[in-house]
């Protein structure tokens, strides 16, 4: 049965309604198998007979906002896909840390893949390349100032629209080692 991971958007671990325990109930009661968090930020790996991402993602924002009430995004992805962008090797010699911010933003609807990446006018961000396979724009910020990273998110969302959410780079390894764990 295929591995999956569902990327919410908007889960925080202070939410109400947006613990693990209630989020992984969703995808059980769903009939998902080997329901699993990583993190506490809305990652969420499951093993499903469907095929069909877009309709895995329909069924799970419809269940978020039966269940509980939120009105959130699920981006899907298979694992294989999640191992192909890891394979790949985007950012060669580059370490997620304090002071440079390595992310995957990952868009929701292939309908939205850009042709190519725009310009960042006063972002202190590398967009290092989009990823058709996995529909992601990979970036790294400078994060010596904390207002570089909100203006890349919020020319992100300017650029692409709400349909995406973003990991840092160290959460996407996780995702993919837990999948295979």
């Amino acid at each position: 049965m295929p591995q999956y991971a569902a990327l919410l958007r908007g889960i925080v671990p202070s939410g109400t309604n947006m613990t693990n325990d209630k989020l992984r109930g969703v995808f059980e009661r769903l009939g998902f198998a080997d329901v699993a968090s990583v993190l506490s930020s809305g990652n969420i790996v499951f093993r499903s007979p469907d095929a069909d991402a877009h309709l895995l993602e329909r069924r799970i924002e419809n269940a978020l906002a039966d269940d509980l009430g939120l009105a959130n995004r699920a981006i899907v992805r298979s694992h294989s896909e999640l191992r192909v962008l890891l394979d790949s090797d985007p950012f060669p010699g580059v370490t997620h840390g304090h002071d440079t911010y390595v992310t995957a933003t990952f868009l929701k609807d292939a309908a939205t893949t850009p042709e190519h990446i725009p310009a960042q006018p006063g972002l202190r961000t590398e967009v290092v390349r989009y990823d058709g396979a996995a529909r992601v724009v990979l970036a790294i910020t400078d994060n010596s100032d904390a207002n570089q990273t909100s203006g890349f998110m919020a020319w992100l969302e300017r650029t692409y629209g709400k349909d995406i959410t973003t990991r840092s780079w160290l959460t996407v390894q996780r995702i993919v080692k837990r999948l295979e764990g």
